[in-house]
């Protein structure tokens, strides 16, 4: 007598039903909804415009919850690659540093050919940027020369390579300008480390930490004091030659001082965007 196949079929596929009900409910736990949270149902039009309306409105958190929803629920849909660059936005604007990288990166490797691809390199940079100094440091101007500067290095990189790929792109101008200060920033943190090894006797990485100032940050305002590290670790090595030659070319290319510029002006430099 065979065995009735049917409800043997049913048996197999209710704990499959029953796992997939649970999935769906603990996807949306996931995703920041809550039990008694409203969560949008619909097309990918409807949850692409509800979207939209919250980032109009500045409430980022309720629009990175419909935008992750979006590419969780329908990840091929024209939407949803809309919405990358959306959401990448409102991880910046809600403080969300490592979220907006991760979205950057990934816009980034799906999509190298998009139109607005520098758009995606420009916020991994400010990200990066704002990362140097928190709002304390900020507010009572403390000096961050002397921190390392993995974050002004990483930002420095992502404005150079949209400075440099994409020459024409609305942010290329603001991305110089902060490429300038970082410049200066990356070449204050080198000129201490110089200092340092000065005090502490290390005269040939003194010599090395100056030349590589020199030959990476020309331009720079610690370019000047760089030379002058530079030609006293070689006189204490007894290299009086190149330290000769570190003196002429400080003086034949005297850099103006900046900083006493922006202080007679009255001006702050540009960047001091916390004031």
């Amino acid at each position: 007598m065979p065995f009735p196949a049917v409800p043997l079929l049913r048996r197999c596929l209710l704990p499959v039903i029953l796992a997939a009900t649970l999935l769906a409910a603990g996807g949306c736990k996931s995703l920041g909804w809550g039990d008694d949270d409203d969560v949008p149902q619909g097309s990918p039009e409807q949850i692409y415009r509800e979207a939209r309306e919250k980032i109009q409105d500045g409430n980022y958190q309720g629009d990175i919850q419909r935008y992750e929803l979006l590419e969780a629920r329908y990840p091929f849909s024209e939407q949803a690659k809309q919405g990358q660059l959306d959401l990448l936005y409102a991880y910046y604007k809600n403080h969300a540093g490592e979220s907006a990288i991760d979205q950057a990166d990934q816009f980034i490797r799906e999509n190298p050919t998009h139109p607005r691809v520098d758009y995606a390199h420009y916020v991994k940079g400010l990200v990066y940027f704002e990362g140097g100094a928190n709002w304390l440091e900020r507010l009572f101007r403390a000096d961050i020369s002397k921190r390392p500067a993995q974050e002004a290095r990483k930002s420095f990189q992502e404005f150079q390579t949209l400075v440099q790929q994409y020459p024409k792109s609305p942010y290329a101008t603001d991305a110089r300008q902060r490429m300038v200060y970082l410049r200066n920033r990356l070449a204050d943190y080198e000129v201490s480390v110089a200092r340092y090894y000065m005090k502490r006797g290390a005269y040939v990485g003194a010599a090395n930490r100056a030349k590589g100032v020199i030959e990476a940050y020309d331009g720079a305002p610690a370019v000047e004091e760089a030379l002058k590290i530079m030609a006293a670790a070689y006189r204490k090595l007894g290299m009086n030659d190149l330290a000769t030659v570190a003196d002429n070319v400080r003086k034949t290319n005297v850099l103006p001082d900046e900083s006493k510029q922006s202080e007679s002006s009255g001006d702050d430099p540009w960047w001091r965007f916390w004031n």
